[in-house]
């Protein structure tokens, strides 16, 4: 069985792809990043989705010598010109706060009406092999922003993004409800098939 290495310690994101491949019948041995404690944080300096998740995918490839997976994600709001976008995470100024980044999104688009707060999370997922073989995907769902938060099973921007379709924010559904939908879980889907055809 192939040993491919997924580029993060976060154990939901490994659950999560784990989950997909197995329903996909993609017979590979995923592992994060905890199996290989000499491979570094890879900096994202990319400008785009597309270049961070290959920035490192390919850096953990090289590291490992196997078939690495990694992914970008964030929200892209219209009214502000599609960010904060590939800054996401780190909106308010410090990496991962997701209470500060999402009360300054929140004044930010404070003035901006009800029928114009368009924003859809993307996800890019790339696949890397060591040979420098590379495919990436892309994952989006669209909706709108509320002006309070609602909901506490999601994390980041969830609790202010209403899916098209949908009365409840992100983080009012269950874990398989957001699964179902969610820009990450269509990104790691559309990566699965290739998985199953190029590691085959």
């Amino acid at each position: 069985m192939t040993r491919v290495v997924l580029a993060t310690r976060n154990t939901g994101k490994i659950v999560e792809l784990r989950r997909i491949l197995a329903e996909a019948r993609v017979p590979v041995d995923l592992v994060g990043l905890e199996e290989f404690p000499h491979i570094g944080e890879v900096a994202e300096t990319g400008l785009t989705f597309a270049e961070n998740s290959l920035l490192k995918a390919h850096a953990v490839a090289a590291a490992s010598g196997l078939p690495a997976v990694a992914d970008d994600s964030g929200l892209c709001v219209d009214a502000l010109n599609g960010m904060p976008g590939i800054f996401s995470a780190r909106w308010s100024g410090s990496h991962g706060d997701d209470k500060a980044n999402l009360d300054l999104l929140l004044a930010q688009v404070g003035d901006v009406p009800d029928g114009r707060r368009q924003a859809h999370f993307a996800c890019t997922a790339a696949l890397a092999l060591p040979s420098g073989e590379e495919h990436v995907v892309e994952g989006f769902v669209h909706g709108v922003l509320i002006r309070e938060p609602l909901g506490s099973n999601g994390f980041g921007y969830d609790p202010i993004f209403v899916p098209d379709g949908e009365t409840r924010t992100t983080a009012e559904m269950s874990a398989e409800e957001k699964d179902a939908i969610s820009h990450r879980g269509k990104a790691f889907r559309a990566l699965a098939l290739i998985m199953g055809r190029v590691l085959a």
